[in-house]
């Protein structure tokens, strides 16, 4: 197998990498002195840095692979989730109040402040099985794809040199590793991904002649209800759930707002985080299109939609500009899996270790966070095989169906928790095992469903996303019947962290952290969103 990069790209490659090394160095030289520290880099992070952390966690090698690979598939349907900018401003204006007034660590901690421990407990064990079989294998298995392409070198090479090097530098430097790597990663990435835009714009002939070449249908987001695949109902209301679930309750996510010292910073930071949350449309889903156009031009080929990108790296850039790509691309992958190896390692040292052995000293802490980090590298490694049989779908497309399917009972009971003071524990418990217990149903019939008939054959094969609301729909049946069912909770104690509990002072608090800037800039990005909605509709 031959690299795609020639000298000067090894060059470019080379100083970018030498780059992340002396930010990662210089941030091991501060140390970490506590927990707090080692997990939330001592809750001190600047806005900038914040928005740039939240976007490089998200945009992971899977989106670089999987989005582009999706645009060149179908088109514009999965637009809808990147549009969900507009939830990381519910981040930052309904849930980061509550998880700042709740003074937690974890988003498990918080739903124990809320409800009660069997809650934490269900959601860290969950969360951590949830993180190894979907972000930490599919950014391994997409990193793989992306590094063997470019660096020309067999698939398991490039996959266990990438989770090394990133595990690395995860556990000797914790959070502030992960959040000032990603700042740098963030810049990379997008001066990369732009490049490959503008002149993927300019070899099909210009955007006129993109919309043409590639037909309209590629450049409709709104497909029919009826549609199999990319039903609207299912990509704007399922998607939704799906993103509440991501952007506003998830630990990978929330994690870095909670690194600022305080809200008016942590909100600053989500509505920064919001802005850059637009551009895959335009850097990842818009590329595949070219190349779809380009295939049809007869400029370019591919077999599966998976190797998109990669092949537009290779036909369409300079030497020289490969090497910045390269290390875009690179970025990508590094900065999911730092992201998600700091989080995993929070959630098994603040909410099982911790909680089991509630006496344990900061220094044993800081230890057992970097071993945490060390055994979910391993398990990411161990995982390599089996995604590498089951990543020859569309691979986009592929997490989305199972995030549809885990994401509505977590949302249902933050949102209620939130917004509804009446939702006790035994609601939130009822609600999170039922929901587990449907999802795991549905991925059942979804393997059997060859030999099912009738109503189980239905269950089974509607739409991932229509599924997603219905689960919602369902989750808040059972959580509002429990409720009322049962015992009202004890309102005192969970003052501040429920709408319906905020003191005098929570409210005044509140309404002196923000400033006119940060609401003109939100309703600014809602104006952009409903924008684009309204421009991609066929």
């Amino acid at each position: 197998m031959k690299s795609i990069l020639e000298t000067a790209d090894w060059w470019v490659l080379g100083a970018y990498l030498f780059a992340l090394i002396a930010v990662a160095v210089w941030v091991v030289l501060q140390k970490n002195k506590n927990t707090e520290d080692y997990f939330l880099a001592g809750r001190n992070v600047g806005w900038f840095v914040i928005g740039a952390s939240i976007f490089a966690s998200n945009i992971g090698s899977e989106h670089v692979v999987g989005l582009a690979g999706t645009g060149a598939e179908s088109g514009m349907p999965m637009a809808h989730y990147e549009l969900h900018a507009w939830i990381v401003l519910l981040l930052g204006w309904l849930f980061l109040p509550f998880y700042f007034r709740s003074n937690a660590f974890t988003m498990p901690e918080f739903l124990e402040k809320r409800f009660d421990s069997r809650s934490r407990w269900f959601l860290s064990i969950f969360s951590l099985i949830g993180y190894v079989i979907t972000k930490v294998s599919v950014t391994i298995y997409a990193g793989g794809i992306v590094v063997s392409e470019l660096l020309g070198i067999p698939f398991w090479y490039g996959a266990i040199g990438i989770v090394l090097f990133t595990g690395a530098y995860t556990i000797i430097g914790g959070m502030k590793a992960v959040i000032y790597t990603e700042t740098l990663q963030t810049v990379i990435l997008i001066a990369g991904s732009l490049t490959i835009t503008y002149l993927g714009l300019e070899k099909v002939g210009g955007w006129s002649e993109l919309r043409q070449v590639a037909g309209s249908e590629h450049f409709n987001m709104w497909r029919p209800i009826s549609d199999p695949d990319f039903p609207w109902t299912g990509m704007l209301i399922g998607g939704t759930i799906v993103g509440i679930w991501y952007w506003c309750t998830d630990q990978y996510i929330v994690q870095r707002t909670l690194a600022a010292n305080n809200i008016k910073i942590g909100r600053r930071g989500a509505i920064f985080g919001a802005y850059l949350k637009l551009l895959p449309i335009f850097i990842f889903l818009i590329p595949g299109i070219i190349a779809f156009a380009l295939a049809k031009q007869g400029v370019l080929s591919y077999e599966k939609s998976d190797e998109v990108f990669p092949i537009l790296v290779k036909t369409l850039l300079p030497v020289g500009l490969k090497g910045l790509v390269a290390g875009g691309l690179m970025a990508a992958l590094m900065s999911s899996l730092a992201s998600v190896f700091n989080s995993c390692s929070t959630l098994f040292t603040i909410d099982i270790y911790k909680k089991l052995r509630p006496h344990t000293e900061e220094k044993k802490l800081l230890r057992v966070g970097k071993f945490a980090t060390a055994i979910v590298v391993l398990l990411g490694i161990i995982w390599i095989p089996i995604m590498e049989k089951i990543g020859g779908g569309v691979l986009y497309q592929y997490l989305q169906s199972v995030q549809s399917y885990i994401a509505p009972p977590i949302t249902a009971v933050f949102l209620l928790g939130i917004l509804w003071k009446r939702t006790n524990s035994k609601a939130a418990i009822v609600t999170l095992f039922s929901g587990l217990v449907i999802a795991a149903l549905r991925i059942l019939a979804e393997i059997y469903k060859d030999s099912l008939h009738g109503v189980l054959l239905s269950f089974a094969t509607i739409n991932f996303a229509h599924m997603a609301i219905f689960m919602f729909l369902f989750s808040i049946f059972i959580c509002v019947s429990t409720s009322f069912i049962t015992t009202p909770p004890d309102y005192a104690s969970i003052k501040g962290l429920s709408l319906g509990t905020l003191t005098t002072k929570d409210k005044k608090l509140a309404s002196n952290s923000f400033s006119r800037i940060d609401a003109i800039l939100s309703v600014l990005l809602l104006v952009m969103v409903i924008s684009v909605l309204v421009y991609f509709k066929g």
